[in-house]
């Protein structure tokens, strides 16, 4: 099936990587409004999408932590040779997760298929505490990070609305 979606350039191929053709892109967001308009319309999602908005900022300032350092008043990037810092930031992660995990479960609740995100999210977590320290925020793994950003991304998709910087 995916070689025919690439063989009719809905898909491209970039090494081992595949990734939605643009006009494949375009029909997918067309397609997202006519199935999410019920989702779009229902004020317990909106209201749990404004929500994320916010603790998205918290892991945002978590993740800059976790990749810079303070040093003599110099911001440098986190070499991660010191495991107490990095395990104070795992820490710090591991409250924030308690402190969505509510949310993530009300995403589940509304589209079950989150369940992906909130599950992954949670491994990761486990496997950093368990000293894999790149499933904080590594890109070449599920990390809590990436995870979070495709989860960022997939609800602007369902919402509809665009990226707060």
């Amino acid at each position: 099936m995916m070689e025919l979606a690439i063989a009719h350039e809905r898909v491209l191929r970039a090494d081992e990587k595949l990734m939605l053709a643009p006009l494949a892109r375009l029909a997918l967001s067309a397609d997202y409004s006519r199935t999410c308009a019920h989702l779009r319309a229902n004020p317990a999602f909106g209201a749990a999408v404004e929500r994320f908005e916010v603790v998205n900022r918290d892991l945002k300032a978590l993740m800059t932590d976790w990749q810079t350092r303070s040093v003599a008043g110099a911001t440098l990037p986190n070499d991660h040779t010191d495991t107490a810092y990095d395990n104070g930031i795992i820490d710090r992660l591991g409250r924030f997760h308690d402190r969505v995990e509510a949310l993530l479960d009300e995403f589940v609740a509304l589209v079950p298929r989150l369940a992906y995100y909130r599950d992954g999210l949670l491994a990761a977590l486990e496997r950093s505490e368990d000293g894999e320290i790149a499933f904080v925020s590594d890109v070449g793994c599920e990390s809590y990070h990436t995870l979070w950003f495709d989860l960022h991304e997939e609800l602007l998709r369902l919402s509809g609305t665009e990226r707060v910087e």
